[in-house]
């Protein structure tokens, strides 16, 4: 199938246009999760080349578009708010979104997946229990990453709300209502301009962890008024950006009505998820975070080796994003700048190179162009990167301090289940989840007994994959979904379960209690020396380095046996 065009420049395609091919591109990859990533008999075989593809009776997919509260920190709500003060008419919802001007409210769009055998059970058995409802699983959100979409997890969707119960009979529901969003600024919501103003109070979204490291760096240094004002400034600026995606989240779950949330955001959208359970932990049952961006605080010299490990081209091509990155351009900006032939081979080549797993030319070409269309579209919550990150992907006001820091709404006193999940050949760094994971642990032992529980940090790594690792190794990512979900146990035999590991201070204090570190037959909690093998580093052309992973993951089995 060819797309409707062939012009020379990217730039000169009409915004109508756009969205109507982003809308087709979002049906068809929503089709394949209705109809090729189904459960089956051969544990989640995926019928990729089989036209008999399997159709489910009891799960329904839903698009759907919730008005939301335009943020409070977009500047042309504040001028609109004014303006509406001397007119009958109200415009503060509609004036800045860029591509939808017939709309009175700004909305979020996404995709909800109901599973109705779970809901017909909960309906049947409270008839028997009338709180029946509170013992209903908290709905799981989906947060994309950046420049992505909800549907970057069509393949996950049908197995995360059914995942084999029908197949083994186990009436197994791990989430039986899940929603993806597009959130503010991308994919098929409201794109304001992203002009933002900023929050007078300084107080930037920090939690008293991370402002309290910053204090203690400025304490060494003798000019302490002037760098105190520079971070002042800085978290002013991160609070803003945090804010245009978490007010929006909080209004989109408000009308909604969902008392809580099992919370799960990829990359940037993991980074957003930690700012709302931060603000709003009360509506928070769990978080997991999926390969979260913004995890570590910024070492210059471990950035140096970094850069000086990767070969030449890499290196260049690097220093070129950074140089791009500091003036404010980003990847869609420079997409949008390209003539069309060039922006095309760029995504295409992306596609190709980055997600290998996917080997249909028909399913290439559809995520290919919802990537495309929507990278295309007029910016918004792309203008997010250079407020929120520094060049080389690290966050201004790091999450290593303040996940320790987010209160848990439990009446039994535990702390918030926050589960990390990374790819092996993740460029993401998993040591910001272990030492998460260090920091809550130790914060745990020094507190008194009456004090809040720091949250509960779990680690997981997912074989065969990389960044994207919801669609390079779905099968192993939604096993390792469900064991957040506390459902391992339910997960069928023979299932590639994800792995789980621990830092040091953890294992040593789990060391008594063997059963701890091997919970079942397939599960296994592995050390942190053990990470440091299994998860291997970005590899920036994966399909070139699949036979070297073939090679290697042999090389592991012989070691097993």
């Amino acid at each position: 199938m060819m797309f409707p065009f062939s012009l020379f420049t990217s730039s000169s395609i009409k915004i109508s246009d756009r969205i109507e091919s982003l809308r087709d591109a979002e049906s068809k990859l929503l089709e394949f999760a209705k109809t090729r990533f189904v459960p089956t008999s051969d544990h989640y075989h995926h019928q990729q080349h089989d036209n008999s593809h399997h159709h489910d009776d009891h799960s329904s997919f839903e698009l759907f578009d919730t008005p939301i509260a335009p943020p409070s920190v977009l500047k042309q709500h504040e001028n609109n708010k004014a303006a509406d003060s001397n007119s009958s008419t109200p415009t503060a919802n509609k004036k800045n979104c860029q591509v939808f001007d017939d709309v009175e409210h700004y909305s979020l769009h996404g995709v909800k997946v109901i599973n109705h055998h779970h809901h017909r059970q909960l309906s049947s058995s409270s008839s028997d229990n009338d709180s029946s409802s509170s013992s209903s699983p908290a709905p799981l959100v989906l947060l994309h990453g950046y420049a992505n979409g909800s549907l970057y997890f069509y393949r996950n969707l049908h197995g995360l709300s059914k995942f084999f119960g029908q197949i083994y009979a186990l009436d197994i529901k791990f989430f039986g209502q899940i929603y993806a969003l597009d959130m503010l600024g991308w994919g098929l919501s409201s794109r304001p301009c992203f002009q933002l103003k900023y929050d007078p109070s300084g107080e930037g979204g920090t939690t008293d962890a991370s402002a309290a490291a910053s204090n203690n760096n400025n304490n060494d240094n003798n000019n302490n008024d002037s760098i105190n004002e520079e971070e002042q400034q800085t978290r002013r600026k991160v609070k803003s950006a945090e804010q245009f995606f978490v007010e929006s989240l909080e209004s989109w779950r408000s009308y909604h009505n969902l008392p809580k949330l099992t919370l799960a955001g990829h990359s940037m959208g993991g980074y957003l998820s930690v700012a709302y359970a931060e603000q709003y932990p009360q509506h928070v049952e769990k978080l997991i975070l999926l390969s979260p961006v913004g995890v570590p605080q910024k070492v210059d010299e471990e950035d140096t080796r970094r850069l000086n490990s990767f070969p030449l081209y890499v290196r260049a091509l690097i220093h070129t994003v950074r140089a791009m990155f500091n003036r404010g351009i980003t990847p869609g900006r420079f997409l949008r700048s390209l003539p069309y032939s060039k922006s095309r081979d760029m995504v295409n080549g992306y596609i190709a190179n980055r997600l290998p797993a996917i080997t249909c030319e028909e399913e290439q070409q559809y995520l290919g162009e919802y990537l495309y269309q929507n990278s295309m579209l007029p910016g918004s919550g792309e203008d997010c990167l250079c407020e929120i990150l520094t060049a080389g992907a690290f966050a201004r006001v790091p999450l290593i301090h303040r996940i320790p820091e987010i209160k848990s709404s439990s009446n039994d006193g535990e702390g918030l289940e926050v589960h990390f999940v990374y790819g092996e050949n993740d460029w993401m760094d998993f040591r910001g989840g272990l030492d998460v994971q260090r920091l809550c642990h130790q914060k745990k032992q020094d507190q008194s007994s009456s004090s809040p529980s720091p949250p509960k940090v779990f680690v997981h790594g997912v074989r065969n994959a990389g960044h994207l690792l919801m669609l390079e190794n779905y099968q192993e990512f939604n096993a390792a979904m469900a064991i957040a979900a506390g459902r391992e146990e339910d997960l069928p035999p023979g299932m590639s379960r994800s792995v789980e590991f621990v830092c040091d201070e953890v294992a040593a204090a789990n060391s008594a209690d063997k059963s701890r570190m091997a919970r079942s037959s397939g599960k296994v909690v592995m050390s942190e020396k053990d990470a440091a093998k299994f998860f291997r580093g970005g590899r920036f052309n994966r399909r070139e380095s699949q036979q070297r992973d073939d090679d290697d993951a042999g090389t592991v089995e012989e070691k097993k046996e």
